[in-house]
């Protein structure tokens, strides 16, 4: 291992040529476009690796040099290399779940989201629930929120609870509804809704904190099941480029994934995320935040301060234009969310809030300052997930108090087809502000929110970059002011989701000293029509130096 360290202290003062005599590599990749995403050396031809990390970057010639009887050798042809991608807000378990669940995200007629529902139940046994789901009833003309009456005929022998695509409310049928034993006489609770009908029936829909009459219930997954969804997640993460993840709901699965790479069988770094509200537990262990290996790693906390713009549960200061009764909810975690924040900043946490709305934002911004103030100044990378529905005050601090922005770009062009309904001119041009962060001088992170929204990266560098929403209706950008470049949209995927987890040091750009994951793209997403980045595919996916994913 020594030895192995100082050949890597060696290269950052050795040219590659003379490094070369001594040292024969076990991959090299030549006749590459290698965009680094490293400032200091933003562009190279070739790169070597030696064990799970890259030893040297040059020229083609430089690089072959590293060639020994031993070496295998990757010929790019030219194409596009960048390292692996980094999303840096998944929620892994539930999306490799949901490949193998009802897709319903794209039904675009109550009429064919019931038969999807329908197909998918006759070819289940009787009494298991059916799950996942992640429907959008914008899509559909009108777009009223489904009903347990739509699907009860349906599904007469499953119980049924799918979640709407932004995970902020779930459809129960009536069975589902027996089972949890949700009536009319059934208690709103803090946090939540249960939406009802005019006699004050739930119809079947429920919000936020509503939803947990349904999760006592619902029987958990086994241990095998979750570790056959799990390599699922692995594998078709390998298949889009993405590398490493940052599961936000990871909780107390750790062992899941521990399975699966004691299994040699998981391909992507996890950073598993516990709840904020249990932070007590990693206090009593004495473990901070990164604790584990470079394939798995754990003590990040996430919490939440309020709920989605789809759901009207984004927690505004002013009323919904859809719903003037309206400001959305607080998460029932806020009433003790500064006095968890307080305890597991000074534990050496690392904490992840979600906020959408403006007061969400405005909220957990407030309490981020005061714990720093009481705690004292250090590196802690206060993270909110979303910073959805920002004004100019709310960016300014980001940047002022070092509040790292964790946002989905695939989000903005899928709410843009319809948030005018929800919220004024005023309050939308402060919506997914990729532009104003950075100008601020703000840390961008990128992630999917998977299952929410798709794994695939593309979609997400075409929704920043482009800002055209999926109905094609703003083919110069919704508010396009908001559009950032390539290059600075790889940067928030890759450097950016590094620096988020404090894993700026080992990934997110291909520099010697760094692991060696990278991709091959088919197409040159910095020079093609950015309306045809969404179309690009992964050719080769590497980590650690090996490969996990080939295109046929």
């Amino acid at each position: 291992m020594k030895k192995f360290v100082c050949l890597i202290f060696l290269t950052l003062f050795i040219s590659p040529n003379i490094l070369a005599i001594e040292l024969k590599a076990d991959l090299i990749i030549v006749n590459a476009n290698v965009r680094t995403m490293d400032s200091a050396k933003p562009r190279a031809e070739a790169f070597a690796v030696l064990g799970n990390k890259i030893v040297a970057l040059g020229s083609n010639g430089e690089i072959k040099q590293f060639a020994g009887a031993n070496t295998k050798t990757i010929d790019a042809r030219g194409k596009l290399v960048l390292p692996g991608f980094n999303d840096a807000h998944v929620h892994f378990l539930d999306g490799g779940a949901g490949l193998s669940s009802v897709d319903l995200r794209d039904a675009e007629t109550p009429q064919k989201f019931v038969e999807r529902i329908k197909d998918f139940a006759a070819r289940q046994p009787k009494g298991r629930w059916i799950f996942n789901g992640n429907w959008d009833h914008e899509n559909w003309t009108p777009n009223k929120l489904p009903t347990a009456a739509l699907i009860d005929d349906a599904t007469p022998d499953n119980p049924v609870f799918i979640n709407r695509l932004d995970g902020h409310m779930a459809l129960a049928n009536s069975a589902a509804m027996k089972l949890a034993g949700v009536d009319k006489n059934t208690k709103d609770v803090e946090g939540g809704e249960i939406v009802r009908d005019a006699a004050g029936n739930p119809t079947g829909v429920f919000k936020d904190a509503a939803m947990n009459y349904f999760y006592k219930v619902i029987p958990a997954f086994s241990f095998a099941e979750k570790t056959e969804y799990l390599a699922a997640a692995t594998d078709y993460a390998a298949s889009l480029g993405v590398t490493s993840v940052q599961d936000m709901s990871a909780g107390s699965d750790v062992g899941v994934y521990q399975e699966l790479l004691r299994q040699g069988k998981l391909k992507t770094r996890v950073y598993a995320v516990s709840t904020l509200s249990d932070w007590q537990r990693w206090q009593r262990t004495g473990v901070t935040r990164g604790f584990g290996s470079e394939m798995l790693r754990v003590g990040g906390l996430k919490g939440f301060a309020d709920g989605s713009l789809g759901s009207t549960t984004a927690w505004f200061y002013e009323p919904y234009l859809d719903a003037p009764k309206s400001l959305g909810l607080a998460a029932d975690e806020m009433p003790k969310m500064s006095e968890n924040v307080l305890g597991a900043d000074q534990a050496g946490l690392q904490i992840m809030i979600h906020a959408i709305g403006d007061r969400a934002n405005d909220e957990i911004l407030k309490i981020y300052e005061r714990v720093t103030a009481e705690n004292g100044d250090r590196d802690r990378r206060f993270r909110i997930e979303h910073a959805q529905h920002l004004n100019d005050g709310l960016i300014k601090r980001f940047a002022s108090a070092k509040v790292i922005a964790s946002m989905q770009p695939f989000h903005a062009i899928d709410d843009g087809r319809w948030a005018w309904k929800r919220l004024d001119e005023k309050r939308l041009k402060g919506t997914y502000a990729f532009r104003s962060l950075l100008d601020a001088g703000a840390h961008l992170a990128f992630g999917t929110d998977w299952f929410v929204a798709p794994l695939n990266p593309m979609f997400g560098i075409y929704a920043a970059v482009t800002r055209r929403t999926l109905d094609d209706k703003n083919p110069n950008g919704w508010i396009p002011e908001q559009k950032i470049t390539v290059e600075e949209a790889v940067r928030a995927y890759t450097a950016g989701s590094a620096y988020a987890e404090f894993q700026e040091n080992a990934k997110g750009t291909i520099a010697v000293g760094k692991l060696a994951d990278f991709i091959v793209l088919s197409d040159d997403i910095f020079n093609i029509n950015p309306s045809e980045i969404r179309h690009t595919k992964v050719l080769t996916t590497a980590v650690d130096g090996k490969i996990v994913y080939q295109a046929k």
